[in-house]
């Protein structure tokens, strides 16, 4: 399992990115089938397929914010673990990991407790109406059974990546996502289950996945093991752990905030269809952004290996690669999507006016996401250097400060379309932010002083 670890000290760099971002892009991209072949299925169902798409579009914030403490444990935790290996520590990577599983079942329990507790009132206030609430419901109470599974199959699966096996963490997510797509069709239309079944599907293959990844990391394959030792609350771990991965959770957690006011705005300017606009639009957001994510993802503990080494040559070629990367996929996949939205609105429904409004909204709302790549490969090279704080500041920025005031302060002037407006200018002004803080300190980061302090 070392070899696995100093191959990224020493293999080519555009071989090693290859090796380890194509199984984690996959993962990601097939990880992103769990919602996406959900909401496909679900808006197709005959008769009521645009209500139930846009109920189970309203339940986006609660899996949102479950997924986003997940992200508090993997995204946070495995770079410091990657860096303690770097540095030749495993007794104190093992800590980490372990920690992060005490905190995950914590998680659990307080999710759990609260969605059940208020979830009607909440997909209200999350734009559900009475004709699209009975829908949300329905499939949120069976989606939150599940919780457990999702903390541990999402916020584990970095823990395996960091050791350099990205091929064992891919197949814990096709191992679930695999099972997600066999099993929809079954439930919703074999068994007459509709939106119930979906959720049930999800359900399923979700523990899938979180057996195969808590398994591996209990095994001798992994060379990070889960033990009950290292488990035991390290309060200064916990804090580094959560330092680090406030920024990625509040970059997850502030979607649900962003659903919540945009689906909102879009309740009280236009109604359910512009509500489920917006659910195909992020879902089509989703499909370009998760191979961006798998890439940034594979790459990421190879920076964090490598800086907590002291190659730092080595860190700057990995982090121009990686931003030049994520660039010009984001453009390039951004303009296919502008030129075809009719043909990716036609995947979630078949109904000929909301198939209109999306063909009209979407090169408004996804124009911004041209040059947001430079973003989307900064962020993650913040965090693959420990840079808490800088990597948090981005993640506010873009959508408490932008985002959410625009979309509250545009419709009062544009109406309706002052909400698919806000996007696309907290997107540009977020890029360019973070590009402007990333030439300002990145020299400064990528140092011995820097890295003593970690």
């Amino acid at each position: 399992m070392q070899d696995k670890e100093k191959k990224m000290a020493t293999e080519a760099i555009g071989k090693l990115m290859i090796s380890m971002a194509v199984p984690s892009i996959i993962a990601q991209i097939i990880n992103i089938l769990y919602s996406i072949v959900d909401r496909i299925y679900i808006g197709h169902i005959k008769g009521v397929g645009m209500e139930a798409l846009t109920g189970v579009g309203v339940t986006f914030p609660i899996i949102t914010l479950i997924s986003a403490f997940s992200a508090f444990v993997g995204a946070g935790g495995a770079p410091l673990a990657a860096i303690w290996l770097g540095k030749g520590d495993r007794k104190r990577a093992e800590k980490i990991l372990g920690n992060g599983v005490t905190l995950l079942v914590f998680f659990t329990v307080i999710l759990m407790a609260f969605f059940y507790a208020f979830q009607k009132p909440l997909l209200y206030l999350f734009g559900a109406s009475d004709a699209t609430i009975g829908y949300a419901v329905s499939y949120i109470s069976i989606y939150l059974a599940g919780t457990i599974f999702v903390e541990l199959a999402l916020g584990l699966n970095a823990f395996i990546i960091s050791q350099g096996q990205s091929r064992t963490a891919m197949m814990a997510v096709l191992l679930g996502a695999a099972s997600n797509i066999i099993l929809d069709p079954i439930f919703i239309f074999a068994l007459g289950m509709g939106v119930k079944g979906a959720a049930y599907a999800t359900v399923i293959s979700q523990a899938l996945s979180a057996l195969w990844t808590v398994g591996f990391l209990i095994s001798r394959k992994s060379s990070l093991t889960i033990t009950w030792q290292a488990m035991k609350p390290d309060f200064h771990v916990i804090g580094n752990v959560m330092a680090l991965g406030i920024s990625p959770f509040i970059m997850r957690a502030t979607e649900s905030l962003i659903s919540i006011v945009l689906n909102n705005g879009l309740q009280k300017y236009g109604g359910d269809i512009y509500v489920g606009s917006l659910t195909i639009m992020q879902s089509v957001m989703q499909m370009y952004s998760a191979p961006l994510g798998g890439f940034t993802q594979g790459v990421q503990p190879i920076i964090s290996y490598n800086f907590g080494a002291g190659n730092f040559n080595r860190v700057k070629k990995l982090y121009r690669s990686m931003i030049t990367v994520c660039f010009l996929f984001a453009a390039m996949a951004t303009v296919l999507v502008m030129i075809f939205p009719g043909f990716f609105a036609g995947m979630f429904t078949n109904d000929a006016q909301l198939i209109a409004l999306v063909e009209k909204m979407m090169p408004i709302f996804m124009c911004g996401m041209l040059i947001f790549g430079l973003q989307q490969g900064i962020q993650p090279t913040f965090l693959a250097l420990g840079q808490a704080k800088l990597s948090l500041f981005i993640a506010i920025f873009r959508k408490v400060i932008l985002l959410v005031p625009l979309a509250l302060v545009l419709p009062l002037k544009f109406g309706v379309m002052g909400i698919y407006y806000a996007e696309p200018v907290s997107d540009v002004l977020s890029a360019v932010t973070a590009t402007v803080l990333f030439l300002l300190n990145i020299k400064k980061i990528v140092s011995k002083e820097t890295l003593q302090k970690i």
